[in-house]
């Protein structure tokens, strides 16, 4: 489990994630984080595979990617201390969109389904506001694709 620590609490709390939550959200929710450490070129997650989990970047590089139509690897985005990815499993309940291997020597902090349930029946306000920044979070992504798809039509057309 996590060490509670002051550190670790103004941590999260500058990550979109765990931003505004009040001290005694923070504190019902510490306990149910998993500290998990991972070396350069370990896979956190693998595109395909049933995830019930999420994961907040505290320390390392972290590359995420997927497989194109023709089997090679395409790299979709790079995650850095306080990003955090698989909170769409949590969502949706689907297998994993896309793989996160550690780029460098990695701390994450895992929040599981069943305890993100478990908060949500402890402290519902907090647990609101958890699943606001997780939806602020998709819009901001749904943007820069949005960016990113209209740039490569733009191109397209001129070619």
């Amino acid at each position: 489990m996590a060490v509670s620590s002051p550190e670790l609490k103004a941590f999260l709390l500058g990550t979109p994630f765990f931003g505004g939550l009040s001290d005694t959200s923070l504190d019902l929710l510490i306990p149910m984080l998993v500290e998990r450490h991972f070396e350069v070129g370990a896979t956190i997650v693998a595109e395909g595979e049933p995830g019930r989990s999420m994961f907040v970047v505290h320390s390392g590089e972290l590359v995420v990617s997927r497989l194109g139509h023709s089997g090679r690897s395409i790299r979709m985005a790079s995650l850095a201390p306080g990003d955090f990815f698989g909170e769409m499993t949590l969502i949706e309940m689907q297998n994993r969109s896309a793989s996160v291997a550690a780029q460098s020597t990695t701390v994450l902090y895992e929040l599981t389904a069943r305890n993100l349930y478990m908060y949500c029946k402890t402290d519902i306000h907090g647990y609101v506001l958890v699943m606001q920044n997780i939806s602020r979070e998709l819009c901001r992504r749904l943007r820069r694709a949005d960016d990113r798809i209209a740039e490569l039509l733009v191109h397209q057309a001129e070619q």
